[in-house]
């Protein structure tokens, strides 16, 4: 298996796996800034807005790691 054939299959590795899971709960932080400052300003529409954009990061969380548990042994970096 050559080199390239390895890094397109990255995204589909265990390790591509948790790197999208770990770059994905990364951006639950500035998703909770947002929330604490339409809070703060009592913005309705920056907090629905904010609301729905965290909605999204549990989502993709969770598709991410039935993912991970279907991966198993199958690991394409690993064979």
């Amino acid at each position: 298996m050559s080199a390239l054939t390895k890094a397109k299959g990255f995204k589909k590795s265990r390790s591509g796996t948790y790197l999208s899971m770990a770059a994905t709960a990364f951006g639950a932080f500035g998703v909770a800034k947002r929330v604490k400052k339409a809070r703060h300003e009592k913005d309705t529409l920056v907090l629905i807005d904010a609301t729905v954009s965290a909605v999204a990061i549990v989502t993709g969380l969770a598709i991410l790691y039935r993912e991970l548990k279907r991966l198993g042994d199958d690991d394409v970096l690993l064979g």
